[in-house]
Order: C-alpha cells, then structure tokens, then sequence
C-alpha cells in the first residue's frame, strides 16, 4: 500500500508508542514545501512550537527563519521536521526510546518529500541521521552522501542563541549549504 501524506499524519497523530503525546498540546509534524529539494531536521519541538503544531516559531524559528534568508531561501523553500513531533517535558532532549518510537514517521516523511540535501540542526538530530558518534563541533559543516542524498550536520538555531561565538561556524555551514543547492538543485534558486 502507497504511503499519502494524509496517512502519515493521520498515523503519526494517534501514535502512542512513548510517553511524549500524553503530555503535549499538538502534535509538531512538519512545515515547508512537501516537495522540496531540501529538508531541515530538528531534535523536537519546544514550548511554541507546542502551542503552535508548527516546527521552528520560538525564537530559534525566528533566527533559522534568518539563516535561510541568508542564502535565499524560505519555508516554501524546504520542508522541515524534527527527529520527535511532541515536546519532550522541560524542552531537555529526547530520550533514545523515545526518538526510537518516532523514527518511523521522520522515515516516511523523508521516503515521502525525496530530498536530494538533508541538514541535520544540532547534534541530536546528526546523530540520529548521520552516525550516532558525530561530534557537531568537529563534524559540522562535513558532507556526507548515502544513496544518492547528501547530508550534512550544522549547529541548531536555538545552541547559536545560546552561544553566538559559534554564528561564524554556522554561516560557513550555510556558505557551503548554498553552494551544494547550485550543484545539486540549481532549479531552487530559479
């Protein structure tokens, strides 16, 4: 049977399998093109987002909101999705069981969306995706190509809020992110 969007929703809405839905208000699926040549990936949703059932629209929504416009883009630009759909309590990480349950629904959203450039935001979300050991401060920025979709791992918006040393780091990211969509989508830019 054909995976749909609709599907997807429908199932990753009555999910149950870890302890995350009991306590959240919506469901955080996803937001952006469901077409697009580029996908973002988060760790999961904060309290905003929460409140909101979109991804990425507290504060480090606003300032990723910034880096794509840096190298022309936008949400119409790209999909974006996190590794979890709802809050972990307290924002703290999501817990390995957890990130497990949800794995199948990121799974279908990425078989579904067919990017050709995946960038991970934040160590949570590299590791999950890339390999479990990558470190973000010596990885990120590094390329990484599996079956025929490139990857790569930057600094998540909300750690650049938090420390802006690293802004000059992420921008470089973003310089060869920029470059690699000229190589590899240039129909982004048109």
């Amino acid at each position: 049977m054909e995976d749909s969007w609709r599907k997807l929703k429908r199932d990753c809405e009555r999910c149950e399998a870890c302890e995350l839905c009991r306590g959240r208000h919506n469901l955080v699926f996803a937001d952006g093109n469901e077409e697009a040549k580029i996908m973002f990936v988060g760790e999961g949703p904060g309290e905003q987002e929460d409140l909101q059932g979109r991804p990425f629209v507290g504060p480090a929504g606003k300032l990723l909101d910034l880096m794509l416009e840096l190298i022309d883009l936008d949400r119409t630009k790209v999909y974006i999705a996190n590794i979890v759909k709802c809050r972990p309590p307290h924002n703290r990480d999501p817990l390995p069981a957890e990130q497990e349950a949800c794995s199948p629904f990121l799974a279908r959203q990425i078989a579904l969306v067919r990017p050709r450039i995946i960038v991970c935001l934040g160590r949570i979300a590299a590791q999950g995706i890339m390999k479990a050991d990558l470190r973000i401060t010596r990885e990120h920025g590094v390329w990484y190509e599996h079956d025929g979709c490139m990857y790569m791992a930057t600094y998540h918006p909300s750690a650049l809020l938090r420390d802006e040393s690293k802004r000059p780091e992420a921008f470089e990211d973003l310089v060869k992110l920029r470059q690699q969509i000229r190589e590899m989508c240039p129909e982004v830019y048109d």
